[in-house]
């Protein structure tokens, strides 16, 4: 590992108090709030502050292999909380901040949690529980106090239980993910494989810390190389990303696809299609590569590397980031597997390359299935021995509940959800992710879910974009114009079916397409929630 001073195999704790050594004076976090960076905690204050949380967390009578909660928006003292139940030899049980109290009660009671940190806009948002039993930690207290004892009592193995992470996912079934120090950690350095972090960049964070992905890519991965990390006060909207991009001027990112897909469809697209140079073949490519680099500056203009993961990305946004030479890369991986499972290099030389995975891991396809193994793969889940059992095969491998392809190179190609693969009428596999993926290719569509109706035909819910409403006068209140409106996109969309099935197998036309008015209800890597309407 010679991104830090740790051993072979480390825990979280010697990560923490490794990189706090080594990188000292270097700001590690930091926040954004009205507009400017504050509360700024460096490298050496981190080791010490987590040392802090260590000490009181044994104070009020937390042993090792206790669970502890973690809940708060992102937040510099996130980090330091996270590090400091490591150092105390606990559990942590980050949540996410978007489950209901329900949710949170059952949590607590289903891991057995101990004590807990978390802000205090959350503890008010929990007032209904009764966790009066339960002794607090608010994460707005964690100040340096040189009256706590910082000695070290507690510690644990590589191989012990480090964080439980409950799960929200596409199928509606919340499990306790149970991952070591030795699991994170081997997936943080992984991700190194595809871009190497050091004390000269700037990180802004976009995603929950409490989700796998943003915990080890985006914090974890950050401290092994001493880079800095800057968190929002607000939500990623426009308003708020925009100004937070030209402040930070970050060199590495990691989101969703959604966010790099709003950026594209609503400011790069439009603009890209009046550029005369766009109209002609012969000087298209110039267009593309000006709109890349516009996409950069509106980034602040240092991005390296920007990863991308959580869901599949849109076919013709990926088109134009890679004709754009876009610094890019794809990534793929689950909860269960720490999270990084596969990735790929920026600038790839090829659009059909696909995927392959880091060194340690190692990728097969049963029955059509990815399955993993390695030293990133869960522990199992808490308290689930039944679940654990129907994702782990007899010889040790993660059923990633994925469909893939790898070709002779070793690189893997996804397919979708195993889960959400139709049936046709003569036994044919139907990937509808594939289908939305060209729905989501026409400037009509903002989002989309096919799924098979009571008869066995295709559906394609549609969520319409922006473009499209204004375009048709749904923006308009009086009832002529939403009859009128009712006419045009009627006609609109029977025309974006027939384009669509022209493209697609016989066995994998849509039938119809209905409209959803409302977002859908999505996961923390914004995959639409299919159990919630199919």
């Amino acid at each position: 590992m010679k991104y830090s001073n740790l051993p072979a195999h480390a825990t979280l704790a010697q990560l923490c108090l490794s990189a706090s050594d080594k990188f000292k004076d270097g700001i590690a976090f930091s926040m954004i709030t009205e507009g400017e960076i504050n509360r700024q905690i460096t490298y050496s204050q981190m080791g010490s502050l987590a040392k802090q949380v260590s000490s009181t967390l044994r104070n009020i009578g937390v042993k090792k292999g206790d669970r502890v909660l973690l809940l708060s928006d992102n937040c510099p003292e996130w980090p330091i909380a996270y590090f400091g139940i490591s150092v105390a030899g606990a559990v942590s049980v980050p949540l996410l901040t978007g489950f209901s109290p329900e949710q949170v009660q059952h949590i607590i009671e289903h891991s057995g949690v101990r004590a807990i940190c978390i802000s205090r806009d959350m503890a008010q948002k929990l007032e209904g529980i009764n966790l009066s039993h339960i002794p607090f930690i608010y994460l707005e207290d964690i100040k340096e106090d040189k009256t706590i004892s910082k000695e070290i009592t507690e510690t644990q193995a590589p191989d012990d239980l480090a964080t439980i992470i409950y799960t929200s996912g596409t199928q509606g079934n919340s499990k306790g993910v149970m991952l070591s120090s030795k699991n994170i950690i081997s997936s943080s350095v992984s991700s190194l494989t595809y871009v190497q972090t050091t004390p000269k960049d700037r990180l802004l964070s976009v995603l929950p810390l409490a989700h796998s992905y943003e915990c080890s890519l985006g914090f974890l991965a950050s401290v092994l190389g001493g880079s800095n990390v800057t968190y929002l006060d607000k939500p990623p909207s426009p308003s708020v990303l925009l100004p937070a991009l030209k402040l930070i001027r970050p060199t590495v990112m990691i989101s969703v696809p959604l966010l790099i897909e709003k950026v594209y469809n609503n400011g790069i697209a439009p603009k890209l299609r009046k550029n005369p140079l766009y109209k002609f073949p012969l000087t298209r490519p110039l267009a593309v590569l000006v709109a890349g680099r516009k996409l950069i500056a509106a980034l602040g203009g240092k991005i390296r590397f920007y990863g991308i993961g959580g869901a599949p990305l849109s076919p013709h946004v990926e088109k134009f980031l890679y004709n754009a030479r876009f610094p890019y890369a794809m990534g793929y991986g689950l909860t269960e597997a720490a999270p990084l499972v596969a990735g790929m290099q920026k600038f790839r030389p090829s659009l059909k390359t696909g995927i392959t995975t880091p060194d340690g891991v190692t990728m097969r396809i049963e029955n059509d299935e990815i399955q993993v193994t390695g030293p990133n793969v869960m522990l199992g889940y808490y308290n689930d021995a039944e679940r654990t059992a129907e994702v782990m095969t007899s010889d040790g491998w993660l059923r990633t509940g994925d469909i893939g392809q790898i070709n002779k190179k070793g690189e893997l190609h996804i397919k979708g959800r195993l889960k959400a693969l139709i049936l046709g009428p003569s036994g044919e596999n139907i990937y509808p992710e594939e289908i939305e993926n060209l729905l989501g290719s026409s400037q009509l569509v903002e989002e989309s879910l096919v799924y098979s109706g009571k008869r066995g035909e295709l559906i394609a819910l549609v969520r319409l974009s922006e473009a499209a409403k204004a375009a048709a006068g749904i923006l308009e209140h009086t009832s002529e114009a939403a009859k009128a409106a009712a006419g045009v996109i009627e006609h609109t969309l029977e025309d974006l079916r027939t384009w669509v099935n022209k493209k697609l197998a016989a066995f994998s036309r849509i039938s119809k397409i209905e409209i959803m008015h409302e977002p859908f209800e999505k996961t923390p890597t914004m995959k639409i929630k299919r159990y919630l309407y199919v």
